[in-house]
């Protein structure tokens, strides 16, 4: 979820603040966090705390709001507002969101806004890395570790102390919980259908009765498993 856009509003018109302001108070992904009425105060403002979007007037009294952005190294988003039409070709060259005329109303100030926040959050899924789902179960046998795809496996039984892990090839008997290995594996691929079974959804050929069929295994399924069974299986029908 994005968090909220922390905005910088930097104007010369006491006006222009308030209708702002207002705006801003609107939207859930907003917050205030300052107001400046210069270019200089803006900067010291920056140099203090860093913001995530600005709302810049452009005719600013002696450093104007393009010449702001210009001695910025690294700007924050910004939606420039203005009253003169003639500086919007020239501003986009400064890779502001938008541009914003005078008299503000509130349907252009939410466009913008969401320009903000689509390519904020754009720039937050290219930052998080991706997180690679492992496909396989990771068990010791004896003295080795192996390596078992999720595809290969066709079900799990409680012994005990330990686990049978059954394979179309072989069984692999695993000194692990059942609650250890329900926990390892995908809930979305895998379920626990009674008290010593676990299984891979797919590999199921059919259920009758309180039985599935798994191959040429028949396998119980726990009276309080078998609603939940019936429904995930419609599920991937």
């Amino acid at each position: 979820m994005l968090n909220r856009l922390r905005c910088l509003i930097v104007d010369d018109e006491t006006a222009a603040h308030y209708v702002l302001q207002h705006y801003i108070a609107q939207v859930a992904q907003l917050e205030l966090v300052g107001n400046c009425y210069d270019a200089l105060e803006a900067i010291n403002f920056l140099h203090r705390q860093p913001v995530d979007l600005l709302f810049l007037d452009i005719n600013m009294p002696q450093i104007t709001g393009l010449q702001l952005l210009q001695s910025l190294a690294h700007p924050p988003r910004v939606i420039l507002t203005t009253a003169y039409s003639e500086f919007a070709l020239e501003s986009y060259d400064y890779g502001v969101v938008d541009y914003l005329l005078k008299p503000i109303e509130l349907p252009r100030f939410l466009k913008a806004i969401d320009k903000v926040v689509a390519s904020a959050e754009k720039e937050t899924k290219q930052e998080t890395p991706e997180v690679v789902s492992p496909q396989s179960l990771v068990i010791k046998v004896d003295t080795d570790w192996m390596r078992i795809p999720y595809s290969e496996l066709t079900y799990i039984q409680s012994w005990g102390n330990y686990i049978k892990v059954f394979t179309a090839q072989q069984m692999y008997l695993v000194a692990m919980t059942m609650t250890e290995v329900e926990r390892r594996l995908p809930s979305t691929q895998f379920m626990r259908i009674h008290k010593s079974y676990l299984i891979p959804l797919n590999k199921i050929d059919r259920m009758s009765g309180n039985e599935v069929f798994v191959g040429t295994a028949v396998i119980p399924v726990g009276l309080t498993y078998r609603r939940e069974l019936i429904d995930r299986l419609k599920e991937i029908q």
